[in-house]
């Protein structure tokens, strides 16, 4: 099981410096991977009717494709995903040169997670519909494959139309695309058109994960593939009250059958990067390889 890290993104700064030292000790830490979280725009709280959604215009997020080109040149090993980039609010072909870019600057250690998203003013702003976002993410994703596989497409979806054109340059290796969410329709898309899963909202060893193990693998083997070759990223918060209990969280994504896992230290109340960097290395000292 591969233990990668969440860049804490509303929590680092905008210091250039900053970021890359984070990203460097990070792998040089044996990290094996960076997630990297999305929102273009923030809502402001005090608009008109209120704002309840986790995340406002007070969360700076740094854009996930613009940070892992930076990333790129800063690191020589480490995996950049994002974890989730809100695929239905981004025109497609444009995604498609934006990662295909990114995977050729970075030599292949790039996965796409990509979700639907839950923040409609975003989508608005964007000028993309949001409640069609799931259907349209399932076009995207085939329409993204076959700009990166195939050096001109002729392409009629319904809501795409590629005519003689491609991008150049193409990704010299497959793109993994990873999808998240937690809903049984985004479980069974997943099974269906992705390389993996991402990121499921809960911890190993209740009943919802339970239920999530049984919709995944019956969705899987529908779809004629086998569970075991099928990529999930489970998560665990660092937290120092709970240090006994760390090797314990990573067994029980290891044995509900997780593929990789990653560490989240923001909205742990640490007071700046070089302590996000403190907790990454007292977490990887005491769990190990």
């Amino acid at each position: 099981m591969r233990l990668g890290a969440v860049f804490p993104s509303y929590e680092i700064g905008s210091d250039a410096a900053v970021i890359k030292d984070w990203a460097q000790t990070a792998e040089h830490l044996g990290y094996t991977h960076i997630v990297m979280y999305d929102h273009v725009l923030g809502v402001d709280p005090a608009r008109p009717g209120g704002w309840e959604g986790r995340y406002s215009k007070h969360h700076p997020f740094h854009e996930p494709m613009v940070l892992m080109g930076f990333l790129a040149a800063c690191t020589n090993t480490i995996e950049l995903v994002t974890g989730i980039l809100i695929l239905p609010q981004r025109q497609t072909a444009l995604v498609a040169k934006q990662a295909a870019e990114v995977a050729v600057l970075a030599g292949g250690r790039l996965r796409l997670g990509v979700g639907i998203g839950w923040n409609d003013v975003e989508y608005e702003a964007l000028g993309m519909d949001f409640h069609n976002r799931g259907r349209r993410e399932e076009e995207q994703i085939d329409l993204l494959r076959q700009l990166w596989e195939n050096d001109t497409i002729d392409y009629q979806g319904k809501w795409h139309r590629v005519q003689s054109a491609g991008i150049s340059p193409r990704p010299e290796s497959r793109i993994p695309i990873w999808l998240g969410g937690n809903h049984h329709v985004t479980i069974q898309r997943a099974a269906r058109m992705g390389d993996g899963w991402f990121q499921p909202m809960f911890m190993p060893g209740t009943p919802e994960s339970e239920l999530k193990r049984e919709q995944l693998d019956a969705a899987l083997r529908e779809a004629g593939r086998n569970p075991a070759n099928f990529g999930v990223e489970g998560w665990v918060n660092y937290d120092p009250a709970t240090k006994d209990a760390w090797h314990a969280q990573l067994e029980a994504w290891r044995r509900w059958g997780a593929s990789h896992v990653s560490v989240r230290t923001f909205d742990r109340g640490l007071a700046n990067p070089a302590a996000h960097l403190a907790a990454l290395r007292e977490y990887r000292d005491e769990v190990g390889g």
